[in-house]
């Protein structure tokens, strides 16, 4: 609560995202944690009509087939749209202050989802998985894995807010199902999210609207893509010891653009741990 006590506000917002970004990218080049493409990644404010279609931060991804130029966007949303009853539109804090700008920037633009989209763009990408695997679960467990392996480089006020986010993954990973399964009510999972997460009312509000009927079972995609890709990752160091190499290990799974957690650990298992052991 304290660090959201310093808000940043109009103009400010932008620049500040952007020189936060190249920090991070800084951190990624030093610590060796991924291949950064050469193109710079885009960050802009949403539009209210954004926000309203999507109230959280998010990535606007590109296409990935037929890409004539186009770049996925990291669209950073500024206020919740107007609730019944409410006169005008609420404004959180969970994203437009220090702390919290980097573990945003890690998930939604580097080394996160703008980076995965960009690897996709570079090395190409199958028609089958572009259609059947652009799921949550393969988007969005690179996403908070990038946070994951960010994390250790990031402040201790960062390294913090990346924690309570990731706390958010694990409400969402047993409120989604319990709300579905009629264990819990809506009061119940908004006092999990305002007490023990720490988050705004209105920013659990659309939690809560977002696993009852905006998008029932996407969010807990987070946390399992997240643990499958994590335990991947465990695997292949125990394997290959002191010829794992982690910027290696991440280019080979962006490499592979979209795919399902078994597939992408067979992919693993039969072509890279390999080609590591031979000395590829």
């Amino acid at each position: 609560k304290k660090l959201k006590q310093d808000q940043l506000v109009g103009d400010s917002i932008l620049p500040f995202y952007k020189d936060r970004l190249k920090v991070i990218e800084g951190i990624i080049v030093k610590q060796s944690l991924v291949s950064l493409p050469e193109r710079p990644a885009r960050i802009r404010l949403g539009t209210p009509a954004e926000s309203a279609q999507q109230p959280a931060p998010h990535m606007v991804p590109p296409p990935l087939l037929n890409n004539t130029g186009q770049q996925g966007e990291f669209v950073l949303p500024l206020n919740m749209p107007a609730g019944a009853g409410s006169a005008k539109a609420e404004k959180v804090d969970d994203y437009t202050f220090d702390a919290g700008s980097w573990t945003l920037i890690a998930h939604e633009a580097r080394p996160g989802h703008e980076l995965q989209f960009d690897s996709m763009l570079e090395h190409g990408v199958s028609i089958a998985r572009s259609r059947y695997a652009f799921n949550s679960t393969n988007v969005e467990g690179w996403g908070l894995y990038a946070e994951y392996i960010t994390k250790p480089y990031m402040p201790l006020e960062g390294q913090l807010i990346s924690l309570q986010f990731r706390l958010l993954r694990a409400i969402r990973a047993f409120s989604d199902p319990e709300l579905q399964a009629g264990k819990v009510q809506p009061a119940d999972v908004m006092k999990r999210l305002t007490e023990d997460g720490c988050f705004s009312v209105p920013f659990a509000n659309q939690e809560v609207e977002r696993y009852t009927f905006r998008m029932p079972g996407q969010a807990n995609s987070y946390f399992y893509g997240y643990t499958k890709l994590l335990q991947l990752r465990k695997d292949t160091e125990a394997t290959l010891g002191s010829k794992f190499d982690q910027k290696k290990f991440h280019d080979f799974i962006l490499g592979q653009g979209l795919l399902p957690p078994d597939l992408m650990r067979k992919a693993v298992m039969e072509d890279f741990i390999p080609a590591m052991q031979a000395g590829h």
